[in-house]
């Protein structure tokens, strides 16, 4: 398909939002006026993050705040289908979590029980209250030979200043000091993501469009999982790198602004 095809076509749109829709606090061109018109294009939009530091909560108040959330959008993020993959296939099972004290109360109120010692489980968030005592934790229970899953892989976080380490970038910290890598990635590019969001659209993949800035986790999300792809060139992908990326995407946008166009 065409880009103006995806984008006509598509009843679904799963925006990353750092680098996508905003960086910081700053809503990218005039997304604001590009959000409506896909709204009143009928287009469901899902503000779909790796970055598992809030609640979803938390990210609708920041959209709200900025002027980019809208009546009927849904926030998506790895925690949530971190805690939706525990929910399936590890109910009941005693959790170590590393993350923020919000995210922390979102995995309890969603029924995950969580524990300070001996985790059938432990899971690495990102925690941007990361404390070495959290790191000697964690190290210890995957070191002694607890099940390791991890929200995201993502290296750094975009930012117009200096991209701050992300969880991935504690996983190989641990991978150092433990010598073990998580058994499980729910996050982008992988699949655990992918089958939830479609479950809770109760979308089939080829309605579904992930629009994003990252080769390597949001355009191979994208194919990973059966949706149509649109790289935006707003963020931490330049134009140049496209040439030496085995992730290829369907269409390539200087921002998600230029989507109206083709409506």
């Amino acid at each position: 398909m065409t880009t103006a095809e995806i984008i006509k076509h598509a009843d679904v749109f799963l925006l990353d939002m750092d680098g996508t829709v905003y960086f910081d606090d700053a809503p990218i061109g005039s997304m604001a006026e590009t959000l409506t018109t896909l709204r009143r294009a009928g287009k469901k939009l899902v503000f779909f993050t790796n970055n598992s530091s809030k609640t979803p909560d938390e990210y609708e108040k920041k959209l709200k705040r900025i002027g980019l959330w809208g009546a009927g959008d849904l926030v998506y993020t790895s925690a949530m289908a971190t805690i939706e993959y525990l929910s399936e296939f590890y109910p009941g099972k005693p959790v170590y979590l590393v993350a923020t004290d919000a995210v922390k109360a979102e995995f309890a109120a969603a029924g995950v029980p969580l524990t300070e010692e001996d985790p059938a489980i432990c899971v690495l968030a990102y925690d941007t209250t990361l404390t070495f005592e959290k790191l000697k934790k964690i190290n210890k229970f995957i070191a002694e030979g607890a099940l390791y899953i991890a929200t995201h892989p993502d290296d750094v976080c975009p930012s117009k200043d200096v991209f701050p380490p992300d969880v991935g970038s504690f996983i190989a910290l641990l991978k150092v000091s433990s010598g073990k890598t998580p058994a499980v990635i729910c996050g982008k590019p992988f699949t655990v993501m992918g089958d939830c969001i479609k479950r809770r659209m109760k979308a089939s993949a080829d309605r579904v469009v992930m629009v994003g800035d990252r080769l390597h986790t949001d355009i191979r999300f994208g194919v990973n999982n059966g949706f149509h792809t649109i790289l935006v060139l707003s963020g931490e992908t330049k134009e140049e790198d496209l040439a030496s990326s085995p992730d290829r995407p369907e269409g390539v946008l200087p921002s998600l602004n230029d989507a109206v166009k083709y409506l």
